[in-house]
């Protein structure tokens, strides 16, 4: 079967190809003989009901500083294509909403991946608290009250933007820390929605792991420890990857998120857990692996066009 498949995502030219789960995607879609366009989404429109782009016949190699080639851009109709792949990363802002509701008029006659309204319904911090008892003590809010009521409760608390992104902004605020207010005025002047507060998980120092689901089933996964003078575990925030299995806990988490997962048609999905709880459920542009398949684990990205091309032949 030769798909083909258009490609929604940031510059190509200003990926870090060695950790990119979009660059695995191209590369094991072009290893099958499918055909590949590429399209950022400033690009897209909408006219008379009829989604457009202007697009570039793309060919990806694996070869740092020379991993990609475009051809002439053309103007096309998006459902020319079996499938689009929806891998532009956050912020979650109204531009990604955006292009959500002008990509929701061409699926699923045309496959998206993710499906494009439930990637609008599911923003990571908002989703996960559906699974509230699989998470840690969590608010979202911005009244002080609240958070003061909080943090007398829990004492050693992290707070962090409900839209954010890559570790930005994450600080952690203990019982007597004198910076509370600031950092309480900084975010209520930086951020018109509410934020996440949630109690601290000491366990982060072991790793904040990474689990890839491929419609819902486990695929693989990958430990991400911190610098040892960083709360964060973010690769891109100098957290190192590490391999590692499953516990029974996290298994269980899998098993219990994966019917809402295939009921929103979320076929690529990265959760984040810490110790024995899950804090994020990512769904607009999942990356880690290209970190699992370095480490010995599996090729997810061979699974994922899997299920495609089974959904297209499906509906064929």
């Amino acid at each position: 079967m030769s798909l083909k498949v258009a490609v929604q995502m940031d510059p190509i030219q200003r990926i870090n190809i060695k950790g990119d789960s979009t660059f695995a995607l191209l590369l094991e879609a072009q290893k099958r003989g499918h055909k590949l366009a590429y399209y950022t989404p400033d690009r897209l429109a909408l006219l008379d009901g009829r989604l457009f782009s202007t697009v570039e016949s793309l060919a990806v190699r694996d070869q740092a500083g020379d991993h990609f080639t475009l051809d002439e851009p053309r103007r096309a109709e998006l459902t020319e294509f079996d499938v689009v792949l929806l891998r532009q990363d956050p912020p979650f802002d109204l531009a990604y909403v955006t292009t959500t509701h002008l990509l929701e008029r061409i699926h699923p006659k045309t496959l998206v991946i993710n499906d494009p309204a439930h990637v609008r319904n599911a923003p990571e911090k908002v989703f996960v608290t559906e699974f509230s008892n699989l998470m840690p003590p969590t608010l979202l809010t911005r009244d002080l009250a609240e958070i003061k009521a909080f943090r007398a409760e829990h004492a050693d608390i992290v707070m962090k933007p409900l839209y954010g992104h890559g570790g930005g902004a994450v600080f952690r605020i203990t019982r007597d820390d004198l910076n509370f207010g600031s950092l309480y005025d900084m975010f209520a002047n930086t951020f018109r929605e509410q934020w996440v507060v949630q109690k601290f998980l000491p366990a982060v120092k072991q790793g904040d792991k990474r689990i890839i689901l491929v419609d819902g089933e486990f695929a693989g996964a990958v430990n991400r420890i911190p610098a040892a003078d960083d709360l964060r575990s973010n690769m891109v925030r100098g957290g190192v990857a590490a391999a590692t299995d499953l516990t029974a806990r996290e298994r269980d988490i899998c098993k219990r998120l994966a019917p809402a997962l295939r009921e929103r048609g979320l076929l690529f999905v990265g959760i984040d857990v810490i110790g024995d709880f899950i804090t994020e459920i990512n769904v607009t542009s999942p990356t880690g692996i290209r970190a699992i398949k370095n480490l010995g684990g599996p090729d997810i990205a061979a699974l994922i066009w899997d299920k495609i091309e089974a959904m297209r032949k499906k509906s064929a």
